[in-house]
């Protein structure tokens, strides 16, 4: 099954207290299919059909007169796409872990 590396980022309007729960749903949903590595920017490794449904879900999440939301599919994956510099605390969950 082929998996692909994605970058979720939002901006979501936080003026009214909807914009919160908005904020928070948007987040929760992210977490359930990568890991945060900034404020409002996930990684996810997932299938199409994963990508599919995580797009999905944020959709009937935001709204669009107010928020926005981008997915980049990182083709040749995470390793081939990114320059990281700094503090990097990605986990690759498909690797060996050693505890």
């Amino acid at each position: 099954m082929q998996r692909f590396d994605i970058l979720v980022t939002y901006d979501v309007a936080i003026t009214t207290k909807a914009g919160l729960r908005r904020l928070r749903k948007v987040a929760t949903v992210c977490q359930n299919y990568g890991q945060r590595v900034q404020l409002s920017v996930f990684e996810c490794r997932v299938t199409l059909a994963q990508l599919e449904q995580l797009e999905s879900e944020l959709l009937s999440i935001i709204d669009p007169k107010n928020d926005s939301l981008r997915i980049y599919v990182l083709y040749g994956g995470r390793n081939r796409s990114l320059r990281a510099h700094g503090l990097d605390r990605y986990v690759d969950f498909d690797e060996p872990m050693v505890l």
